[in-house]
């Protein structure tokens, strides 16, 4: 995993603003830690940080394909391609020779001999730029599922991109402003492909292509959903499942590095944590290591009946699971007093260049931290519950057939309008942006002929879930992991097993009853009948009378004095409202108040415009 920033402009020379792509490059030295490169031509600057993962000392970027003496072609690349044995081979066989064994630079002799279309032969998760020099021409590209960000901002005469928002601010060529629209997709719940909260900023969209010219911008979806029949019966398509898995696992598993699974005591991490183990097995690795996190709370700071508590029984969970299939495990007891530090809260806001949720990216950033002292690489099962329908909304009947996105009406709804300040509750209208998001959203959903109702709708809600809510999961692991130069790899997401499960019918989805029963059905053998019977738990989350306490405090703060940015958004007697009501835990009033102090943090520190 890495980093990657550039700067293309068609009328400058990019030759001598070498201040510029160096700022951008540094910004992002925490996902690649292991190197730094760049390359610049007239109207292309390309900067590089590596975190070496396949190859170490043969895949170096920015790297280059020359013609003689002449620069053909320049690559900078995030990410991972699993399928590039195969790809590498097949180059080979058409009269490549290759200098390295990276990934990267199959990537590069790919582009060579196919062109944009090499973005279709790609199994893995990565975004790269290719600057071609004969053609003038920047190419932009993103994964299927988004896995790895990039972002851009459109200039008059070109276009700056980086891996992080962090990487365009470094370049002193935007401002970081947020208008109405951006303020709405930032309390809405919903992630709108292509879109960020700061105006003028974009992500290159999940499997998409941008190419840039003079001429301007061209995109291109090379991967959408698709809806057809499924083909096969039960136990086929159990089969095909867990086959599935395990050839996506085995491929997940090739580094250079040491890898670890996230393990907790569900199904998703368990069943990627024993295919892992197999793999370790059958190739005479040695044992596997895994990591589950918890919280150290003192009992006399738990709320009434928190006692046993779903933390400490993910913890237990875990460690059985761990015994039953010999990992080498290791439990992290992350204390809640860390996460009522100024440094850690700071730390999330950089990482993700956003208002942190405090109870669930504190202890992500911690538990990176943490692992990246013993690995480089971890498997992660997020994306299971999208993939296999493992939320409990999606089995609300009453949540499923309201007419909106179904994770918010199983939630109360944030950005109501007494919640702002005058100014900013005539300006934004976070329902109807949800509203008008959502009629898009289903406007895309693909159709099948013939379905039934329950069928029909289970279709969007899968679709809604996998390119409107995945995307944020996705986007805090990878942000938060980075932070610390860890790669999180996720095998749910792979592009193969979302496409045929996006069309296995909902009925065989739930197999006898049960959420995410195939998944189950696929993992029996696999991991012991406690984890498979096991309910959902949520991600551990701190429950901590002290941390509530802290929260109040700050926000109290905040609402009595005169100069906090947040109030030129909130309504401040809300704000002291909230802040008066007692610590009892509820975790509701807890992300409340952890909001109001992240949207504070966030709008001082960046020194955001607030534009409406």
């Amino acid at each position: 995993m890495c980093g990657l920033a550039g700067w293309v402009d068609f009328e400058r020379n990019l030759l001598v603003e070498d201040a510029v792509i160096r700022a951008m490059t540094a910004s992002l030295s925490h996902r690649g830690p292991d190197d730094s490169g760049l390359w610049r031509t007239r109207h292309a600057a390309l900067g590089h940080r590596r975190l070496a993962i396949i190859d170490i000392e043969g895949g170096r970027q920015p790297m280059i394909h020359r013609d003689g003496r002449e620069d053909v072609a320049c690559l900078v690349y995030t990410g991972e391609t699993y399928n590039f044995p195969s790809l590498r081979a097949e180059l080979i066989s058409r009269g490549h020779a290759f200098s390295t064994r990276s990934d990267t630079e199959v990537v590069l002799r790919g582009y060579l001999q196919w062109g944009a279309d090499v973005v279709t032969r790609l199994v893995g998760m990565y975004a790269f730029a290719i600057w071609d020099e004969r053609r003038q021409e920047l190419l932009l590209v993103r994964d299927r599922l988004g896995i790895k960000p990039l972002y851009y901002v459109e200039r008059p005469s070109g276009l700056v991109f980086g891996s992080e928002p962090k990487a365009i601010f470094a370049s002193g060529l935007y401002e970081a402003v947020v208008d109405a629209d951006g303020l709405c997709e930032l309390l809405s719940l919903v992630r709108t492909p292509g879109m960020t909260v700061y105006h003028g900023m974009k992500e290159v969209m999940p499997g998409e292509c941008l190419r840039v010219t003079r001429d301007g911008i061209a995109r291109r979806r090379y991967w959408t959903l698709d809806a057809h029949e499924h083909p096969h019966d039960r136990p086929t398509t159990i089969r095909t499942v867990r086959d599935l898995l395990h050839e996506i696992v085995g491929e997940q598993m090739v580094a250079d590095v040491p890898v670890c699974a996230l393990l907790s005591g569900g199904i998703d991490s368990a069943a990627i944590t024993a295919l892992a183990r197999a793999h370790r097995l059958r190739d005479g690795i040695g044992p596997l290591r895994s990591v589950t996190i918890g919280f150290d709370t003192p009992a006399d700071r738990r709320p009434p009946g928190a006692d046993v508590n779903a933390d400490e029984d993910d913890v237990s969970y875990a460690a059985r699971l761990a015994h039953h299939l010999g990992t080498e495990h290791t439990t992290l007891m992350l204390r809640t007093d860390d996460l009522t530090s100024a440094d850690v809260a700071r730390a999330a806001l950089t990482a993700r260049d956003l208002p942190p949720f405090g109870d669930i990216d504190g202890p992500l950033y911690l538990m990176c931290r943490a692992i990246r002292q013993h690995s480089t690489v971890a498997l992660s099962g997020e994306g299971a519950d999208e993939v296999f329908g493992g939320y409990d909304w999606m089995h609300d009947p009453d949540t499923i057939a309201s007419d909106t996105f179904p994770w918010l009406a199983a939630s109360a709804r944030l950005g109501r309008a007494a919640a702002f300040e005058p100014r900013a509750c005539r300006a934004l209208d976070v329902a109807a942006y949800q509203a008008g998001r959502y009629r898009e959203a289903i406007a895309e959903v693909p159709r099948l002929p013939g379905e039934d109702v329950l069928e029909r709708r289970m279709r969007e809600v899968s679709y809604l879930h996998l390119t409107r809510f995945l995307p944020n999961p996705l986007d805090r692991k990878d942000r938060l992991s980075m932070a610390h130069g860890l790669e999180i790899r996720v095998p749910f997401c792979d592009h193969r097993l979302v496409e045929y499960l996006f069309n296995v019918p909902w009925a065989m989805k739930t197999l006898d009853g049960r959420a995410k029963g195939l998944l189950r059905a696929a993992a029996e053998g696999l991991v012991p009948d406690f984890v498979l019977t096991r309910k959902k738990v949520p991600f551990p989350a701190p429950i901590d009378l002290a941390y509530h306490e802290a929260l109040r405090s700050t926000v109290s703060d905040l609402s009595r004095g005169g100069a906090a940015p947040v109030l030129s958004i909130l309504n401040r007697s809300t704000v002291r409202a909230l802040a008066s009501m007692p610590a009892s835990g509820a975790r509701l009033v807890r992300l409340g108040l952890e909001r109001i102090v992240s949207l504070n943090d966030w709008l001082e520190r960046y020194r955001v415009r607030v534009a409406i």
